[in-house]
C-alpha cells in the first residue's frame, strides 16, 4: 500500500493552538449559537458585550450583525465604527485585526489559519489578518490567511485575496489585483 499524501487521523491541534481551554471555547459555542445569534437586529452593544466578555477587543460605535460568526472571539481586535455584515466569517484561529471604520459586507470570510497539505497530519498553521481602518470588503470576499488589506482599499465583491493590497486602491479579482485609485473626497471637489 502507497505511503498516504494525507492522513488525518493522525492529525493533532498545536499545544495551547486555541488560546483558552476546550470548556471555555464550548461555552463560546454555546452562547454564540443562543444569546448572540437570537439577539434582535439593533442589539450591537449586546453582541460587543458578549465579545468583549470572551476576550474580544471591540471599538466603540462597532455594528456586528447577529449572523456573523466568530470562532475564537479571544483572537479578535475590531475599531472604532466598524461594521461586520450578515453572515461573515471570521475564522479566528489565528488574531484578525480590523481598523476603525471599516466595512466587512455580508457573506465575507476572513481566515487566519491554514492547513500544511504537503505534511500527512494535515498540520494547522495559525497566522492573522489585518484589515486597515477605512477598508470596504464588498460582499463575499475571502481574505486568506498573512494577508494585509491596506488602509482605504476597497476589494471589489466576490474577490480571493491571497497576498497584500496596497492602501487606497480599488481591487478586485480572484486573484484579487489593484485596478484604479481609490477617489477621496479632494477628488471630488
Amino acid at each position: 500500500m502507497a505511503t498516504p499524501v494525507q492522513d488525518l487521523k493522525s492529525f493533532r491541534l498545536p499545544h495551547n493552538f486555541r488560546g483558552r481551554p476546550a470548556w471555555f471555547v464550548q461555552l463560546w459555542w454555546i452562547v454564540q449559537a443562543t444569546a448572540f445569534r437570537w439577539s434582535p437586529q439593533f442589539m450591537y452593544g449586546w453582541r460587543n458585550f458578549l465579545l468583549r466578555l470572551f476576550g474580544a477587543k471591540i471599538g466603540r460605535g462597532v455594528i456586528i450583525r447577529p449572523t456573523a460568526e466568530i470562532t475564537y472571539p479571544w483572537k479578535l481586535t475590531i475599531g472604532d465604527s466598524s461594521w461586520i455584515g450578515d453572515y461573515v466569517g471570521l475564522y479566528t484561529l489565528g488574531e484578525i485585526r480590523i481598523g476603525d471604520n471599516a466595512c466587512v459586507s455580508q457573506h465575507c470570510y476572513l481566515a487566519s489559519a491554514y492547513h500544511d497539505y504537503t505534511k500527512p497530519a494535515f498540520d494547522m498553521i495559525g497566522s492573522f489578518v489585518a484589515i486597515e481602518p477605512e477598508v470596504w470588503l464588498a460582499t463575499r470576499v475571502f481574505v486568506g490567511p498573512g494577508v494585509t488589506v491596506g488602509r482605504g482599499a476597497v476589494v471589489g465583491a466576490c474577490s480571493v485575496v491571497l497576498k497584500d493590497l496596497p492602501p487606497m486602491m480599488v481591487c478586485a479579482g480572484n486573484p484579487a489585483k489593484p485596478v484604479r485609485p481609490r477617489p477621496t473626497t479632494s477628488d471630488n471637489v
